[in-house]
């Protein structure tokens, strides 16, 4: 089996081994490296690293001789100076070089599919559309991420489950497909070493937010940096190019994916404010994607208001679980299956996104997405037992089951008034306070801590009535937090209405 996931027959490199050749390592570096405190001076001061200095950069990260001081310094002046598109993709192709490639059985290459989000509040899509994928005959190789910002990601939610373990090895991954046709791990010693250094240390220095690099999500591993269609495709962006999203590509090009969709966020709590920002960055993205030869869309989806009724890490496994009960809230019910349908139709599993959306809700409606769920929490070493009450159990038991915080608190509605929106952003930072996300690499979470909205937008009520429950380990919300949460929800005059789903268009690849 070791054979199949890996070029020929050399041992994995070390962390910090970049001296292999082809796949295995970085290459051997034509020119020597200039020594890191030049080079954060260099790109400071606006200049242009060379291959060389990039691959240096990056080894260094790996084998520990870079600094912590001077990773952040890096990060900072490539945050506020930007790469051009060739450093980018030099940057991402060591990324991903840096570690073990995978390499899956040749009857795979159409059932390879994967999702990413640009990340939004109450996100737990890939929670549930990684089994319900696999129910309809994908597999899902999904390589995650910790918490960026005001709250825990992918890999935090799950971990939330007692016993389930995010790091695997290539080889492990392999049998997690053959098990449950879907995985969900972190970066290992092994699988892009170098980006999970960066990742973790872009949550602490501020270099979070900028605008993602798209571009370096696509290169495939045939993909020459220096395309010209690729070029001209994205110097129509006039946007600043920052490498922080470069990581996800170094994910992506291990994966080997037959098809992918990329959920790029837009509103209040996004890092595009605005519809037409991210549509031109989406058409970008498509654009360049077909140009190399890759079947990959983008959806438009609304992030003002929270997805779902529940944030926090263990409320958000926990409204998982209810979506693939066939129930929970349908804004998020709406994203996974339409999401779904576009990978199963550009898949050739579908005949079209209506078809692959049916499917997808027909997994979670007949309980094989549960079961697939079932079948990876074992696989990734929840105790069997424990993996079946979860998928069995009321969401009253599943509760007893998951990290709950000690104390429970209750904000009131302050008028009369239909709820015409419930702000993500505050919520999400009044949680982060809480300890639901992470101001330091490696701080624990508080993975019981989050908030329950108990109100649907459109939704009239009444002065008094309770709309939000948050859930905290610490002392009661003081007055500040209370202030600002109860600034999230907004009260209008107009009548009742249903609130409109997240998902706002589809940017499809030409030929599409």
């Amino acid at each position: 089996m070791a054979a199949s996931m890996t070029r020929g027959t050399r041992a994995p490199p070390r962390p910090g081994d970049l001296s292999g050749e082809g796949t295995q390592g970085l290459p051997n570096l034509s020119l020597e490296p200039k020594q890191l405190p030049e080079l954060i001076r260099m790109k400071r001061d606006g200049g242009r690293l060379s291959e060389a200095d990039i691959r240096g950069f990056v080894a260094a990260v790996v084998n520990g001789s870079a600094q912590g001081t001077q990773i952040g310094a890096m990060l900072m002046a490539i945050r506020l100076r930007g790469m051009d598109l060739e450093e980018t993709s030099v940057l991402t192709q060591a990324l991903a070089q840096s570690g073990q490639q995978l390499e899956w059985p040749e009857a795979w290459h159409q059932q390879l599919v994967d999702k990413h989000s640009t990340g939004g509040v109450g996100d737990k899509v890939s929670l549930v559309l990684a089994p319900a994928l696999a129910a309809c005959g994908c597999k899902v190789p999904m390589i995650s991420g910790r918490g960026l910002g005001h709250t825990g990601g992918t890999l935090d939610k799950l971990e939330s489950i007692p016993g389930f373990n995010v790091i695997q090895s290539p080889e492990q991954m392999q049998v997690l497909l053959e098990q449950a046709g879907c995985c969900i791990v972190g970066q290992s010693e092994q699988l892009v070493p170098a980006d999970g250094i960066l990742y973790a240390a872009r949550d602490v220095t501020a270099t979070v937010d900028s605008l993602p690099l798209i571009t370096g999500r696509l290169t495939p591993k045939s993909a020459s940096p220096k395309s010209p269609r690729k070029l001209q495709a994205l110097h129509c962006l006039q946007l600043p190019l920052p490498p922080h999203k470069a990581s996800i590509l170094s994910k992506k090009v291990v994966e080997g994916l037959s098809a992918l969709v990329i959920d790029v966020k837009f509103g209040g709590a996004a890092v595009f404010p605005n519809q037409e920002q991210a549509r031109e960055l989406a058409r970008t993205l498509v654009g360049v994607g077909a140009d190399l030869g890759l079947r990959v869309a983008a959806a438009l989806t609304a992030m003002d208001k929270p997805l779902g009724r529940c944030v926090g890490n263990a409320l958000e496994v926990e409204e998982a679980l209810l979506c693939m009960d066939g129930a929970g809230p349908s804004d998020l019910r709406d994203l996974v299956t339409r999401l779904g349908g576009a990978l199963l139709w550009l898949s050739g599993h579908a005949a079209t996104q209506a078809q692959g959306a049916a499917r997808v809700a027909a997994a979670l409606d007949d309980g094989s997405a549960l079961g697939r769920f079932e079948l990876m929490l074992a696989a990734q070493g929840v105790d069997p037992s424990l993996a079946r009450a979860l998928c069995s159990g009321s969401p009253a038991q599943r509760r007893q089951l998951l990290p709950r915080a000690r104390e429970q608190e209750e904000l009131l509605a302050p008028a009369d008034g239909t709820v015409e929106l419930v702000r993500a952003l505050p919520l999400a930072q009044v949680l982060h306070e809480l300890g639901a996300g992470r101001s330091r690499a490696g701080e624990p979470l508080r993975l019981g801590v989050g908030a329950e909205l108990l109100v649907d937008v459109g939704q009239k009520l009444s002065r008094g009535t309770p709309w939000l429950r948050v859930h905290l380990d610490g002392p009661p919300l003081s007055g500040l937090q209370r202030r600002a949460l109860q600034h999230a929800l907004v009260l209008s005059d107009r009548a009742p209405f249903t609130a409109p789903s997240p998902f706002a268009e589809l940017v499809l690849p030409p030929q599409q």
